[in-house]
């Protein structure tokens, strides 16, 4: 007989529960059923309890914990409760799914990988950009051998919105706010996925903004990480990049280079309504896809336009690999050592940006 759905409790009903949460839960119904939701202070245009009706509504997450029905717990509210609302689901009996970023701080992480270890519940945190496509194309690349030794990588997160934008939690400079974790958590995620820990990190925590709010957080970084083979690695996130094409990667080896331009094209279209199961959901337009550079026969070099990888690998597979971990089918999708060891890339950096000096982890 088929075991039942995974009861999953959302806390926080924000973007990040409705479009990047909600969504993917509902796409597996055999694996999970959307059993409650904390949301924030309900308003007419933005009530859980109208978007989900069918779903158990609380006041609280200390009612969501004491709720002997729930499985999951999916924690998306701001950075600073993370590590709270995690102990607490953990100690509770419950396996915690946590948004980027995982915690503020390492010290914070090191204490929730012993809590999981003593509850012996699963903890995950949500690093959904391992399956963007531009990701996946990359790493067929990589795959593929086409670039041969690799001597640099960058990845960039860059953006144009030179004016400081409306105050919000994200804006704060406070504990696990600022563009290293809000966009630096993905690519240094992505990073560490492909090469582990560098030797050495350089950091340029800065704010590229010319009129910032006051107490405001940083809103740009510059990573540049050492690898033993000599790799050296870029990961950037500017505020001010007035292009009409925003770089996301530019790989060089020894026998050939990968070019790729724009973001993966999931984010928009949940927001914008389409779901997991429809038509063209992950398909990139040809417009987006990268270019290759190799060297023939003859040591000339080639370019041709390099297609992205497309679905069936989509944000869906972070719940589907977390639903047979839950089986005992395998590991959680992004493993909690592997969001602490980024959070070291992370403090690393801010040591090397406030010092001025590269730092040896």
């Amino acid at each position: 007989m088929a075991s039942r759905p995974y009861n999953v409790a959302i806390v926080g009903y924000g973007m990040s529960a409705k479009v990047f949460h909600i969504p993917l839960v509902l796409a597996l119904p055999s694996d999970f059923k959307l059993y409650g939701i904390v949301p924030r202070s309900p308003k007419p245009n933005d009530d859980a309890s109208k978007d989900h009706p069918h779903a158990k509504h609380w006041h609280s997450a200390d009612e969501v914990y004491t709720d002997p029905a729930v499985d999951v717990v999916v924690i998306t509210s701001i950075p600073e409760t993370h590590h709270s609302m995690c102990k607490a689901a953990l100690e509770a009996g419950k396996h915690v799914i946590v948004e980027k970023p995982f915690v503020p701080s390492l010290a914070e992480a090191n204490d929730l990988l012993a809590i999981a270890e003593k509850s012996g519940k699963l903890l995950t945190v949500y690093q959904n950009r391992r399956w963007d496509s531009d990701f996946l194309t990359l790493r067929h690349v990589l795959a593929s051998g086409s670039l041969g030794e690799l001597v640099e990588f960058e990845t960039h997160y860059d953006r144009y919105r030179p004016d400081a934008p409306a105050e919000t939690w994200k804006t704060r400079d406070t504990p696990g706010h600022g563009s290293i974790f809000e966009l630096g958590t993905h690519t240094i995620d992505q990073v560490y996925h492909l090469f582990g820990l560098p030797l050495k990190v350089t950091g340029f925590i800065t704010t590229q903004r010319r009129s910032p709010r006051e107490g405001s957080a940083h809103d740009s970084h510059t990573l540049v990480l050492q690898y033993m083979d000599g790799l050296m690695v870029t990961v950037k996130a500017a505020i001010v990049s007035p292009e009409t094409e925003q770089l996301r990667f530019w790989v060089r080896g020894t026998k050939g280079s990968f070019k790729k331009f724009g973001v993966d094209v999931q984010e928009d279209q949940l927001k914008a309504g389409l779901r997991p199961r429809d038509e063209g959901f992950g398909v990139e337009p040809e417009s987006l896809y990268g270019s290759l550079t190799t060297i023939d026969g003859e040591g000339n070099l080639e370019r041709r336009v390099y297609e992205t990888v497309g679905p069936p690998k989509t944000y869906v597979d972070f719940y589907r690999i977390f639903a047979k971990a839950l089986r005992g089918e395998g590991d959680v999708p992004v493993r909690p050592e592997e969001a602490r060891d980024c959070l070291r890339i992370i403090e690393a950096a801010f040591v090397s940006s406030k010092e001025g000096r590269t730092v040896e982890l």
